[in-house]
């Protein structure tokens, strides 16, 4: 399971309340049960200011929050995700939440810190009910729009106003009011792409950080949104499900992966500190410290084979795979369509798929592709294992596996991983493969410098 921890990228779908059961009264017990729970962090008797605690909130700190949502929402549902998101610079700023801000200020005592978790994911289920009752107060059909646009503005106006006065109107409030309008229009049937269309052409950019909008601007965002809304705006009918991975594969072959930044070079680097083994530490280890072990257990025979000079394949993935998944046997390729992100993708199967990822791994080696720099070159790997979806379970871990293959192979480590975890990708937007390569590029480059200047 791929769980994504960034709340702005819940859809209505994800997080609507009559879609997913919660019992606020046995949150407190449900919470306590999880892996995380037995491994609370507790914060470092350090002055705020002092980089220490910096470091400690980053390489402690946040890989414990990362893994106390990540066991929430293989709990309840990815809806969970939200129960960080603070008011103004939190863990993700501009969000409801009143009773989570960051590690740095919400981890202290496992007690208090337990007790805030709770506290914060009661509150984000609270919001999104309340959200869920106003919704429902205006029950709108697109079909009649031209006799109901009155009352699309009335509601748009509506939940402006209290997303302003939960959020405080601090750092970052507008991407909230922007996926609440957001999630109103689909809740009413409006197609999710043209709805965040909708919504960002009404706003138009003119809600600011630490700033609330006036009744005037208010009404106007409101006025353009009903007015823009049309008949055919609605949700068509979905038709056969796609195959995701024939989407990637497409989208694989436009990348400009040779245009992608080298991270400062293509030299050999070794880090000050074991970045990737360091967050399995943090992160796995809070989840589950067999996990733990077993991630790094396939580090050190992924490093093994790196070393070697190993040509990157299946039967590669799937050694480290037994030691991820803690197997008899090295898992099989699976042999059934695959599914992730709540079931909106499917990767397809038949008799070949096997021997296609082996071909685009062996992309990933530099006498393949000399044009293509490190950066991308793990990038599509990463993405590679995580649309051709090779095991029934553990692919996002494979996929972060084969991407620091990658970089090992050419003699590459790097100081922090925390742009390359925890996070998904769409199979069919090009965007997000250059992301991918951004961050690895960030890493690389970051850890040059720290490996250049170790004070």
């Amino acid at each position: 399971m791929i769980v994504e921890l960034a709340p702005r990228f819940l859809t209505w779908d994800d997080v609507n309340p009559a879609r997913h059961s919660f019992d606020s009264a046995s949150a407190a017990h449900v919470v306590r049960s999880l892996g995380p729970a037995r491994r609370v962090p507790s914060r470092p008797d350090i002055p705020f200011g002092d980089p220490a605690m910096s470091a400690w909130s980053r390489d402690v700190g946040r890989p414990w929050a990362d893994a106390m949502s990540h066991a929430l929402a293989e709990h309840y549902g990815c809806w969970t995700v939200g129960w960080r998101w603070a008011h103004d610079e939190g863990d993700f700023d501009g969000g409801p939440v009143g009773n989570w801000c960051c590690p740095r200020d919400s981890i202290t005592t496992p007690e208090e810190t337990l007790a805030r978790a709770v506290a914060a994911l009661r509150e984000w289920r609270e919001w999104l009910e309340s959200l869920a009752g106003w919704f429902d107060a205006y029950p709108l059909d697109l079909t009649g729009i031209e006799d109901q646009r009155i009352l699309w503005e009335c509601a748009a106006r509506n939940l402006i106003l209290q997303v302003t006065d939960r959020t405080g109107c601090g750092s970052g409030w507008y991407g909230h009011c922007c996926q609440v309008l957001t999630w109103f229009l689909s809740r009413w049937g409006v197609a999710p792409d043209r709805a965040q269309e909708l919504v960002d052409e009404a706003i138009g950019g003119r809600f600011a950080s630490w700033t609330g909008p006036d009744t005037v601007l208010v009404d106007d965002v409101a006025e353009r949104l009903a007015l823009s809304l049309r008949p055919d705006d609605g949700a068509r009918s979905a038709g056969p499900v796609p195959d995701h991975l024939e989407r990637w594969l497409a989208v694989r072959e436009t990348v400009p992966w040779q245009e992608a930044p080298d991270g400062g070079g293509d030299e050999p680097v070794t880090p000050s500190r074991d970045g990737a083994a360091d967050d399995i530490r943090a992160f796995d280890g809070a989840l589950d410290p067999a996990r733990a072990r077993g991630m790094l257990a396939a580090l050190e025979v992924l490093r093994a084979d790196a070393a070697r000079g190993a040509s990157l394949d299946f039967e590669l993935l799937r050694r480290w795979q037994q030691h991820v998944l803690g197997t008899p046997q090295p898992p099989p390729f699976r042999d059934l369509p695959a599914f992730a992100k709540g079931g909106r993708e499917r990767y397809g199967i038949g008799p070949d798929t096997r021997a296609r990822l082996d071909a685009r791994l062996a992309e990933s080696a530099r006498h393949v592709e000399r044009s293509v720099p490190l950066t991308a070159r793990a990038a599509r790997a990463y993405l590679d294992v995580c649309f051709f979806h090779p095991f029934d379970d553990g692919n996002a871990r494979s996929a972060f596996l084969a991407l620091v293959f990658v970089l090992a192979r050419e003699g590459v480590a790097l100081d922090g991983v925390s742009l390359l975890r925890r996070v998904t990708f769409q199979a069919d937007e090009p965007q997000d493969a250059l992301i991918l390569t951004r961050y690895v590029d960030v890493h690389l480059a970051e850890t040059r410098r720290n490996s250049a200047s170790p004070d």
